[in-house]
This record gives C-alpha cells, structure tokens and sequence, in this order.
C-alpha cells in the first residue's frame, strides 16, 4: 500500500519534504494559496489542492482548511514543515482526531514547550543549567520591577509564547523597563494573543548554540551534533554552523547531553532542537526547544551524512530509529538572505 503524505506549507521546505518522500515512494500532495497556484512545490507535488485566498489566516494558517484538504486526498501522514502550523498544538491534535499521523511530536509536548516558562521548568526538572529569571503568575511591574532589582541588570524581557525574537526586549537600567515591559506585551498580544511575559539575565555576547535531537516512539533519543547560530540580526540567525567552531570537546558532550536529558523529560518524539546559551567562561543555560525541523537542518545532514525528513517520517509511522552509531565528518555552514525595508 503506497503511503500519502501532505505537506501542510509552501516553497523551499515542501519541495525539501516532497525529495525525500518521493525516494521513499510514497504519494505526495500539496496545497496552495491562489498567490501559490503556479508555484514549483505546488507543480512537482502527485496532487496539489487548493485551501484558500492568499492571506495566510485564510489558507495556510486555517487549521479546517488544511484538514478538509487532507482528508480530501486520503493523507495518512502529515508534515507541518516550519512556520505556519508546525508548533501548533491545535494543528496536531486536529490531525489525529482526523485519522492521520502528524510528522511531529504531540500535541501535549508542543504545548509544554511552546510555553516558555513550562520549558524552563521542565530543564530545571531534568537538572540542566537555565539562566536567571522571573516566570511566575504575577504579571504587575512591580513584581518584574522587584525580580530584576534581584537578578541584576542588565535583563531580558521576553513573551512567554512564541519565538523567534519577537518581543523581546533589552534592559540595561531600571528606568527603562516598565516602558519595556509595555512594549513586550504590546508585541505579544499582538504577535501571539498572549501577553504574559518572563524575565532572564541578559547575557554579554554569548554565542548561540542549539543541538539537533532525534527521538523515536520506543525510548530511543539521538543528539546528532550542534550548530552555532550566533551570528544574528534582530534575533534572526543569518549565519549557522556545524561543528560549532567555539566549543572544546568536553562541552559538546555537556551539550549533547543536556539536550537528550530535556527530549526525555518532555517525553519527546521526533526531531527537535534544544537551544543554549554560552557565555564567554563556556557555561551553558538552556534557552528553548524548538518543537520542529529547523531551517538550517541541512548543515547537520552533510556532516552527520543522515536525511532527517526522512527519519521523521520514520519515526511517524511507527519505526524504531537505526542510526548505528553516527558520527561526524567535516564541517558545513549555511547562510541565510534576508529582504529588508531599511526604513
């Protein structure tokens, strides 16, 4: 029986996606915005479905659309790819009810991660190093006014939900962060209609540095190597790197550890990334997981000589991952283009 996998996004990470499944023989489907119709992930796709207007919220965004078109072509798999759905918890948990497998940890664990705050504490519970900070429930400025006199500046205010960057705001002295604060829940409201907001230490010139995880349904957890992302611009990676030039080989086995102790205690499936930070004495704080196939994924399939998609897949329709005992070679950097108003 010859197994159907839709991919719910567009362009470069849907043609990415639909190279392995091909090799893998199995059926492929797109879908499409009208902006998207003549695209070439929409042409190279065995069927390509329509699912709206070109606004996102009206297409890619709409949970009821991408699902009716799923079920519509029969999917039994389906791959959120990046942005858009691919952390939503809605998303996967509207995929299972609707008979198909989501390419992606469940719904719970997208949830616990995708909260900041329950992130950190589940690294604190699988006794990895987090930075200083205020997440509790008392959101009054007085309350981050009194964390951050305790943490010491400088600071960092941060939305509980999202990423990416958005909204997060430097803070250097105490006269500048209730007007952060506002900002911050400002963006968040806006961004991710949750205004909650932490507080961490801001670290100096840290390097950036998240290691690639792999984990199947029957315990098996994989840390394939990290990449260093430190090279940034508005919270954007412009630069990544595998192996990270930075690290001795004592804090890539620190790392990588550290990375497996978090998919555990989260009960992850799936590949992820776990994100850190370093400071200029080489300790680490974990920041974030990343609850999905990362843009930059590709430096780590060079080096680690693995097709993560499809061990995705794999992992999704139930195997038990085969890796052997992987290891690297050589050295791989991407790097990203950006279009900018520079206005």
């Amino acid at each position: 029986m010859v197994t159907t996998l839709l991919v719910a996004n567009r362009g470069e990470i849907a043609r990415r996606i639909f190279r392995t499944a091909r090799r893998m023989n199995m059926r492929t489907v797109a879908v499409y915005s009208d902006a998207d119709e003549n695209e070439p992930f929409a042409r190279e796709a065995d069927v390509a479905l329509r699912i709206g207007p070109p606004p996102a919220a009206e297409s890619y965004l709409d949970i009821e659309r991408v699902i009716a078109a799923a079920r519509e072509a029969e999917a039994d798999l389906v791959h959120p790819g990046y942005g858009f759905l691919a952390e939503s918890p809605p998303f996967a948990r509207a995929v299972v009810a609707a008979g198909m497998r989501f390419v992606g940890p469940n719904a719970e664990v997208l949830a616990s991660l995708g909260d900041k705050a329950q992130a950190k504490a589940l690294a604190q519970r699988a006794r990895v190093p987090v930075l200083p900070g205020y997440m509790d429930a008392d959101q009054r400025d007085e309350a981050f006014i009194a964390a951050a006199a305790r943490i010491g500046y400088p600071v960092m205010v941060k939305p509980v939900a999202g990423g990416g960057g958005i909204g997060m705001q430097r803070v250097r002295e105490p006269s500048a962060l209730r007007e952060a604060l506002a900002e911050a829940r400002r963006i968040a409201s806006a961004s991710f209609n949750d205004e909650r907001l932490m507080l961490e230490k801001l670290v100096e010139r840290p390097r950036h540095v998240e290691v690639q995880i792999l984990a199947d349904t029957h315990g098996q957890i994989f840390a394939l190597g990290e990449r260093d992302c430190s090279t940034q611009r508005r919270h954007q990676k412009i630069l990544e790197e595998t192996p990270a030039p930075s690290l001795e080989d004592g804090q890539r086995k620190a790392l990588a550890e550290a990375a497996v102790a978090i998919a555990r205690e989260a009960k992850y499936t799936n590949a992820g990334t776990a994100e850190f930070i370093v400071d200029a004495k080489g300790h680490f704080a974990f920041l974030e997981v990343n609850a999905r196939l990362q843009v930059e994924h590709p430096v780590t399939e060079l080096v680690w000589d693995i097709d993560l998609v499809e061990q995705q897949l794999r992992v999704a329709m139930g195997d038990r991952l085969s890796l052997g005992e992987p290891a690297p070679r050589g050295h791989a950097i991407e790097v990203r283009l950006y279009a900018e108003d520079v206005e």
